[in-house]
């Protein structure tokens, strides 16, 4: 059965979609929203939008049918989208973390992803942990094992500390310029 959706905009409806389509910043897909409901309002064939305004027709005819099922709001607007729920649980996540902090393990420099990563399914109840899912963790938590700094100090010993006080007990000379 192929429904065919009218769109009848009122003359407030009408304005504010020229005045949101003449200026401001909106989302390109809201605006391609706006564009398809004004040109369905004059009455123009849904493949006549479809190739104007550069969506396909089912775009079309979805915006319409969320205009008059719902209002311009719901029309112009995106409805959420599901998505997977996340691998891991907010106590996983933070054993992720304490994991990732502590020292890598024996033979290894520093944590890799992978690595990360098999830790955690041997930790935890999961079957497989990708590295890109221990990744994305971390990068919420702005942790980035894999990296070393090289500012780091990376031990404090009596030769260091020497040093130290050699530099700061410098006294302070002008820096010449070469002008």
């Amino acid at each position: 059965m192929n429904v065919r959706y009218r769109v009848e905009l009122s003359q407030a409806e009408r304005k504010e979609l020229t005045a949101m389509l003449s200026g401001g910043k909106h989302a390109a897909r809201k605006l391609k929203r706006a564009q398809i409901l004004l040109a369905a309002d004059i009455g123009s064939r849904d493949e006549e939008i479809a190739r104007t305004v550069r969506v396909s027709a089912s775009t079309v005819c979805r915006t319409k049918r969320r205009f008059v099922e719902g209002n311009l709001d719901r029309a112009l607007s995106e409805e959420p989208r599901p998505g997977a729920e996340r691998k891991l649980t907010g106590k996983e996540e933070a054993l992720l973390v304490a994991t990732a902090c502590a020292k890598p393990p024996a033979g290894r420099r520093r944590w890799t992803l992978a690595l990360l990563a098999d830790v955690m399914v041997k930790l935890t109840d999961h079957d497989s942990l990708s590295g890109e899912t221990v990744r994305r963790r971390l990068a919420d938590n702005d942790l980035k094992p894999w990296r070393r700094d090289m500012w780091c100090i990376p031990y404090v010993d009596g030769e260091y500390v020497a040093r130290m006080e050699d530099v700061l007990s410098t006294p302070k000379r002008p820096i010449p310029s070469d002008r």
